[in-house]
């Protein structure tokens, strides 16, 4: 082996054992909250089978699942409590409950949705806020990277990006979803619906702020249409507003508004010509 070579390998070599993450961690994600909705949902389990005994077997896979993933992050992760867990399993009612008004809200709001288990079938909001509810359990319980695992492989299947942070109320509702993004620190209260496109995002992006409140609240019964952008710690939609399609909001508003894009509509010139358009987002 060469001088080049040599220097190449002791370079790979030290950024493998200074990054040495398992790779049984970033597999395990998928097949870990796969078991969890399989559990509460049987649309998702690889098999159905509707006994005392079967729940039993799969309350205790998902449990030995998760203690899987935490002795396998123990090297990096020492501080890792051991209780973490059965802490988890014990709010499994209450996220399925949670989980069964979120498809009734996307139904109720969707004439294009037949059933509630079409909704939890084939909507990719559904699947992205269960995933979402999964991953918030466990990094309010303190569980590290297993969280933002989960979230970033809804986002892969989904296109919707929500930071396993956000605190997000119970009946919400993501149509379509594609493109929508939810950062750390946003708080939403109950019955909202957001659409596709929707960027709930910091105002200003610096590593100094991350202990801080960077992105909105959004308060109870709000609605935000398609590619509206929503920024700031400090912006508060109120209760009941509705945002319309490509607004783009960076300060608080009261209760029951209504914000819109301004659009212009003018004749084109004689030769179909088109003067320079200036757009307002």
């Amino acid at each position: 082996m060469d001088d080049s070579n040599a220097r190449l390998v002791a370079a790979l070599l030290e950024a493998r054992q200074r990054h040495c993450f398992p790779p049984d961690v970033r597999r395990a994600a998928p097949e870990f909250v796969s078991q969890v909705l399989g559990l509460l949902f049987p649309h998702f389990a690889e098999r159905l089978e509707c006994t005392a005994a079967a729940v039993r077997r799969d309350v205790t896979t998902v449990e030995a699942s998760l203690h899987r993933l935490r002795e396998t992050l123990m090297p990096l992760y020492p501080d890792i409590n051991a209780s973490i867990p059965a802490r988890f399993m014990e709010r499994l009612p209450e996220l399925y409950d949670w989980l069964r008004q979120d498809s009734q809200a996307i139904f109720e709001a969707d004439p294009a949705a037949r059933t509630v288990d079409e909704v939890i079938l084939t909507y990719p909001g559904f699947l992205a806020i269960a995933i979402f509810r999964v991953a918030n359990a466990l990094h309010t319980l303190g569980f590290p990277l297993l969280p933002r695992l989960l979230t970033e492989y809804a986002h892969q299947r989904t296109g919707v990006d929500i930071h396993p942070g956000a605190t997000i109320g119970r009946r919400f509702v993501i149509d379509h979803g594609t493109g929508v993004v939810i950062g750390e620190t946003t708080l939403i209260g109950n019955n909202v619906k957001l659409y596709q496109g929707v960027t709930l995002g910091a105002l200003m992006v610096e590593k100094a702020l991350a202990d801080k409140k960077r992105h909105p609240t959004i308060e109870d019964d709000v609605v935000v249409y398609a590619n509206a952008t929503i920024l700031g710690g400090e912006t508060v939609v109120g209760r009941g507003s509705i945002i319309a399609g490509n607004a783009w909001l960076t300060q608080s508003i009261p209760s029951y508004s209504v914000v819109t894009r301004r659009s212009e509509v003018r004749a084109r010139g004689a030769d179909g010509a088109m003067d320079a358009i200036e757009f307002h987002i």
